[in-house]
Order: C-alpha cells, then structure tokens, then sequence
C-alpha cells in the first residue's frame, strides 16, 4: 500500500493509546529482530538465503557460467541436487541445496532483436529491472509485468510470475522461444514447433527440467500508460470488481485489514503529457499500518477508527508514464507471503472468506491483502493453464508468525479450486498438484527423459515432483 498520512494515529487518541501502553513490552518482544545465521558452516561453506529468510542452505559448489554450452557442461559434471538462483526471491524451498548452486549472474543483457516482429532475444539472467530501460531503449516493452522487478527473468518465468490485466498473461506468457542445458550436457532451443513438448511442460519449470540460458520475447510498442492509485471503500471494489477488470489495461486492488477500505491501482495507455511518480511512500504506509496494530491490535473497533481518520478523503495519485517504469513498485519491507490462484469467477467469494477469517482470528496481520487477475496460457505447469485466473495473496510481517497461512487460509483457497503460486509459501505435496493440473503427468515424463538421475530435484522439489 503506497497511500500514508502522519496522522494516523495522532489526535483524539491519546487515552487509546495510553490504554494500550500495557502492550509496549508484548510487541517489543515479539518485535525482537530474528537471530542470524552463521555465514560460513563449519565446512567453510558460504550461506545462500532467500530475501524472505524462509530458506536457507550451504552449497559446497558454487558455479555461475557465462554462455548455454558452459552450462550444459557445468550442468553434465556437477554433483547433485544442482540447483539455479536468480533474484532469491521465491519464498519456497526451490533453491536450497548443500552440493551445486548455479547463479546467472553472468548471462544478462539483450542479444539481439527483431523491430518488425517485436521480438528480443535476452540473457536469462537478466533482471526485470534492468530490462525494462534496455527493451525501451530499441522501442519495446513487456506488454505486462509483475509487481516487483527484482526477479531474474529466468527465476520469474520458471515461477509462473504474473502482473495483472484482461487478456494479459504471466510473465512466461510472452516466450516464444528459449535455450535449455539439460543434464546430459546438450542445449536444446524449444518453441512450438521446435522441441514443442519440452517448450510446454519447461516454460514453467521450477528449474527442475535444465537450466534455461535465454529467451526470446514476444514484445509490444514502447506506450506510455496512466497510472491512479485511489482509496475505495472495500465493499464497493468486490461487487465492482469485474467492471474493473474488462474496463482498465491493468488493474489490481489492496484490501486493508480491520478497515472499510481499499487502494484501487489502474494503468491504462495514454498520449498525455509525462507526469513522473513520485517518492515511493509503501514502505512508510505499511509502518503506519503497523503503528495501528501494534496499538490497537486488540481493540478492533479503535483500530478501524483510527484507520479511517488516516484513510478517508485522500486524494488520489496520478503519474504518468513509460509502462516500465510504472507497472512494478518498491516493496521494501520484508515478508512472508502466501498466494493462490483461483477461476476469476470465484475470486471474490474466496476473497470475502479470507477477509473474515484474517479479520476474526488474526489481529496481527496488517499488510494489505493483494487482488489481481491473470488470462490463461498453455504451459503445462502454470498456475493459469486453461483457465482466467483471480489472485489472492495475504502477506505477514516477516517478524510474524505465518503458520496461520497453511491451517486458516490455504484451506479457503483450496476449496475454492485455487493453484498455488509456485514461488509463494504453500503446503501442497505430489498428489495435490496432481489433482490441480491437468498435463501433471505429461510434464513429469518430459522432466525425467531430460534429468533422469533426478540430478535437479533438492528434498523440496522431491517432495512436489515424485509420488511418495
């Protein structure tokens, strides 16, 4: 949530806060910052950790190439499991792996590209960040891109990474082609009529399959898009919910726990004149969320004034710009994050369960609750295979406990027929992904033709990918 007002919890407040004063100590303890681990186990052996601190591991082998042949060969010698990083921004166990890690930091960049076609052969693995300048710099852009650009294009694709629009996919909806080192030490170039199964099932592949080196992008002219951040009564953001979606070219809305309201953000294309964003304000909105929790967390009904006193009548923000350097934000303080995809035409329902359920049992929780829709694609693994898509994502503290996530909200999600996000905490084990996807089983069969040892799969990924 990016909308923050100073004042939030100052006048007519202070006998609420001096009645909460008990709870200074509770939260300060529960507020304590987390220990750290050793940065050398005893082996000598550095610590990788993923930005969320969930994962961690002490790879004996660390191996970053420069090109897909050096990957194939790097890949074919390497001891198991063999596992690839990019960003570290996945909150699941799909890195972590006491033997091989392979880091594409040395393969970013555009290669090549295509001003007829609006295509653009790039390094795997490049950053979002740093794509975006480089794409408008030969007049293209991504026609849609996640919230955050910190991801490796590779690690956000392999994920099944995902913006928000009509008709617009995920990330990996846009590659329509890419290079693949296998575990036998070949490269393959798959596309759909090239190594067609592998481009299905790999597009999105937990970096379980190889290690995808490049890709080819479908793109779209360079625009400039209108971006509105407005404050909308929550109640009012659902029931219109599907209005939104067929009127915007990207829309997404923030549910704010233990309050009447919602931050409603629209991008649509314009020629109007360039109104740059202003100084990034999310990471000093979710303190103030914070500041009410901590203070009010158990006084709900103060906790909901003082939050519409900060919320009501805020003016909306407007900027303007080249799609790249709107779509995605800073979001700076850390978290832990579940995140279901669920059919569009049950989102709302499945939304309004997880809003009760997180506003009766959990108090904690402050971070908005995050609402976006995603067009179907045909990669075998995608969360969005066959079907339009609604997501939900709840998001705690990373100071907080997130257990709540698997015993109070997954089973909501679940009932609801919604596919996790394979980058985001879930629960779900070799039968239930199964049952989820329609090609599991096909998928699985092109993955263990191409890694037949198993050379790719961590405890994590054994545990999703084989049966038992």
């Amino acid at each position: 949530m990016s909308t923050t007002r100073r004042a939030l919890l100052l006048g007519g407040g202070g006998a609420a806060v001096a009645g909460a004063a008990g709870l200074t100590g509770r939260r300060l303890w529960l507020d304590r910052e987390p220990a750290a681990l050793p940065a050398v186990d005893r082996s000598g052996h550095l610590l990788w950790q993923n930005w969320s601190a969930t994962e961690h591991a002490y790879p004996a082998t660390r191996l970053a190439p420069t090109g897909a042949d050096e990957a194939a060969h790097m890949l074919r010698m390497a001891t198991g499991p063999v596992r690839t990083v990019g960003a570290g921004h996945s909150f699941t166990g799909l890195v972590p792996t006491d033997a091989t890690l392979v880091s594409l930091d040395r393969m970013t960049g555009v290669l090549g590209h295509d001003p007829a076609t609006l295509q653009a052969s790039v390094a795997a693995g490049t950053r979002l960040y740093d794509l975006g300048p480089a794409l408008a710099a030969i007049g293209q852009a991504m026609p849609n891109l996640p919230d955050i650009n910190k991801q490796s294009l590779a690690g956000g694709t392999q994920t099944g990474t995902h913006g928000t629009g009509h008709g617009l996919t995920a990330v990996h909806g846009g590659i329509v082609e890419f290079d693949l080192a296998t575990p036998r030490g070949e490269v393959l170039t798959c596309s759909a009529t090239q190594n067609s199964e592998v481009f299905d099932a790999a597009r999105v592949g937990l970096g379980a399959f190889g290690i995808v080196t490049r890709m080819t992008l479908q793109n779209q002219p360079l625009t400039r898009v209108k971006k509105v951040t407005s404050l909308r009564h929550r109640d009012d953001l659902m029931l219109g919910w599907d209005d939104l979606v067929g009127k915007h070219r990207n829309v997404e809305f923030y549910v704010i726990p233990f309050s009447r309201w919602g931050q409603l953000i629209t991008h649509d294309d314009t020629h109007e004149p360039i109104r740059p964003r202003g100084p990034d304000t999310d990471t000093d909105g979710q303190m103030q969320l914070k500041q009410a929790r901590d203070i009010f967390e158990f006084a709900g009904s103060l906790r909901a004034w003082a939050l519409d006193r900060a919320i009501a009548g805020m003016p909306e923000q407007i900027a303007i710009d080249e799609g790249w350097k709107l779509l995605s934000n800073e979001r700076s303080v850390r978290n832990r994050e579940i995140e279901y995809h669920v059919p569009r035409e049950t989102q709302i329902a499945a939304l309004r369960e997880v809003v009760e359920a997180v506003e009766r049992y959990r108090s904690d929780v402050f971070i908005p609750i995050e609402v976006r829709a995603i067009a179907p694609d045909a990669a075998w693994l995608s969360p969005f295979y066959g079907r339009e898509s609604g997501s939900i994502a709840v998001h705690t503290f990373y100071k907080d406990d997130y257990q709540f996530f698997f015993t109070l909200i997954e089973p909501i999600l679940r009932r609801h027929g919604g596919r996790p996000h394979w980058g985001k905490l879930n629960s779900l084990t070799y039968a239930d992904f199964a049952a989820l996807y329609p090609r599991w089983k096909e998928a699985l069969a092109v993955r263990d033709h191409l890694d037949p040892e198993a050379k790719l799969l961590n405890p994590y990924l054994r545990r999703v990918l084989r049966r038992g």
